[in-house]
């Protein structure tokens, strides 16, 4: 009897062991799903430091964040570049666009590497379409910023428009950097067609800045409803992400987790 019941008692430890065994299997297979990549494509007219606010707080919160740099030489150069630091994560990340960034994203999402989408203020192509093409289908804002191309094709923000229309929410010595620091565009960027259209695939978030007079907000909210995706609205300009570092950084870990289930 006692025989018996040492062996009982075996069987109920070894099945506790292989089910404590397995909850901890599921439970690591379970973290290694979680989306803890993030990488950002700036616009034209500024580069990647302006990402500094959401990037302490993503970091803060255990994301391992990359900031592209783009070339803002041609369509194909900035996706190049996005999937260069695409290609670097070690599992799947969250791409985020911002204005210009968006027909990046749109391109380079494609990156099997690619598990979201996140468009902030930012231009979200149909395959075929370009930038400029998006830009024209919506309502004109009241004054336009962008000056037509210099002698060697390249675009600059006009500097007397640049704190009204670029970056309205940001006090006047930070606007003025942002304007003597921005990174101007070859034009043809805007005129390249989009190959290939990730947001078909791959799930989408999207803020509408709604005080945006770079990109009409009506042509934000008519660009994700087309693309389906999950959309929020700030109250903010053009630097949203700037201006509103907070709310950018949650949809993006809004991004990263719906992505993770």
């Amino acid at each position: 009897m006692k025989t018996q019941i040492r062996f009982g008692k075996s069987l109920l430890f070894a099945a506790l062991a292989s089910l404590c065994s397995f909850g901890s299997l599921k439970s690591m297979a379970q973290g290694s799903s979680k989306i803890k990549n993030i990488v950002i494509v700036h616009g034209a007219f500024a580069d990647a430091s302006g990402w500094e606010g959401v990037y302490k707080i993503l970091t803060k919160h255990g994301y391992h964040v990359t900031l592209v740099q783009n070339p803002l030489t041609s369509l194909n150069d900035d996706v190049q570049a996005a999937t260069r630091a695409l290609d670097k994560q070690d599992g799947p990340a969250v791409l985020v666009g911002h204005s210009w960034g968006g027909s990046v994203i749109t391109q380079a999402g494609v990156s099997p590497k690619v598990a979201s989408l996140v468009y902030v203020a930012a231009f979200a192509p149909e395959v075929g379409q370009s930038t400029l093409d998006v830009y024209q289908s919506g309502p004109a804002l009241p004054k336009n910023g962008i000056l037509p191309a210099d002698a060697n094709g390249i675009v600059y923000f006009d500097k007397a428009l640049f704190n009204e229309c670029f970056a309205g929410d940001v006090n006047l010595a930070k606007a003025a950097f942002m304007f003597d620091s921005q990174q101007p565009i070859v034009g043809a960027c805007f005129t390249a067609p989009i190959a290939q259209a990730a947001w078909k695939t791959k799930p989408s978030y999207a803020i509408v800045a709604t005080e945006d007079k770079a990109i009409n907000p009506v042509l934000e909210r008519t660009m994700y409803q087309h693309i389906g995706a999950k959309v929020t609205e700030v109250k903010a300009s053009h630097v949203v992400y700037i201006s509103q570092p907070e709310a950018v950084a949650k949809v993006i870990e809004a991004a990263a987790q719906g992505a993770a289930k």
